[in-house]
């Protein structure tokens, strides 16, 4: 029986989502046999800069991709949130599983929620995304940038660096992790990023025998909102530099054939002085994705963006 080869980062959420995903296939597929291909990638190696100054989405896929394409992996597992809109020639996202949970959430050194926090309280975030929000919310709080993984930002924290962090509530139910969350964000206060809370299982487009394989796992209706706000990134061409947000939800409820999705698109000023956000509903995920963000690109949100990708 083929042995598949499964790509990773090192991180310890990512070796945890993989052991998960190579669980869920081993039910599902018995006889399967598999062994990881850790992976280090520039995302991982550059840590004392923000994201968005390190240079757009793919920081922690493409050396994964690479070894994809070269055909040392016959499958990659990543977080869907670092996958850019569009993959190279040759690659597919072969299943994508059922979505956990997608909202930022709160964590602070004293147990209190955003409203609570002391006046110019210090917020650790890397993401653009999430800081604008937090400021368009409450302009005094202190935005500094925190990178690491979810052990290192909390001890910062209770170090005393930060009165709170954001971190995404689907890397601390993957991990287990077993400590106190403030508080849950609304997403009406902080749209997720793209892809939050999802997983993407990546192979070669031409390997008929992984996508087979893939195919068991996959999720329609995460796929279907997923892909819905995949196309609304795509059309923006938004990156790491931009504050953009994108959720979708699904009415698995109504019955019909094709079902609703919900898709909720927001793009930022990066100090969170101006928000906009459009909310859609249809049944062609790829054609509402583009619809938001025409909307949002019409309304103005047009001209931040291209203000914002200037001065990157």
């Amino acid at each position: 029986m083929k042995t598949w080869k499964v790509g990773t980062r090192r991180s310890m959420l990512a070796l945890t989502q993989t052991g998960w995903v190579i669980e869920q296939l081993q039910q599902l597929a018995p006889e399967a046999r598999f062994e990881t291909s850790e992976i280090v990638t520039k995302g991982d190696k550059i840590l004392d800069v923000t994201l968005a100054k390190v240079g757009g989405k793919g920081l922690f896929v493409k050396e994964i991709e690479q070894s994809l394409l070269d055909q040392q992996t016959d499958f990659a597992v990543h977080s869907m949130k670092d996958m850019p809109a569009e993959l190279p020639e040759g690659l597919m996202i072969g299943a994508v599983p059922r979505r956990v949970d997608p909202r930022d959430v709160l964590l602070s050194k004293e147990g209190k929620g955003l409203d609570e926090l002391p006046e110019n309280a210090v917020v650790g975030t890397s993401s653009l995304r999430r800081a604008a929000q937090l400021l368009n919310y409450r302009p005094d709080l202190k935005i500094e940038s925190i990178r690491g993984n979810i052990d290192t930002r909390i001890r910062k924290m209770n170090e005393g660096n930060y009165d709170a962090i954001i971190l995404a509530a689907a890397g601390l139910e993957r991990v287990k992790w077993n400590g106190t969350i403030t508080q849950f964000l609304p997403v009406e206060i902080s749209v997720p990023a793209v892809g939050q809370g999802a997983l993407a299982i990546e192979c070669r487009t031409d390997d008929a025998e992984t996508r087979a394989l893939l195919a068991k796992l996959d999720h329609l209706p995460t796929r279907l909102a997923v892909t819905a706000e995949r196309a609304f990134l795509n059309r923006l061409q938004g990156g790491c530099q931009v504050p953009i947000g994108g959720y979708a939800t699904i009415d698995e409820a109504s019955g019909e054939q094709a079902p609703r999705i919900t898709l909720t698109g927001l793009i930022a000023d990066p100090d969170g002085t101006q928000i906009f956000t459009h909310t859609e509903t249809g049944v062609d995920p790829e054609a509402l994705g583009r619809k938001v963000a025409e909307h949002l690109l019409a309304g103005g949100a047009g001209e931040v963006l291209a203000k914002v990708l200037e001065e990157n």
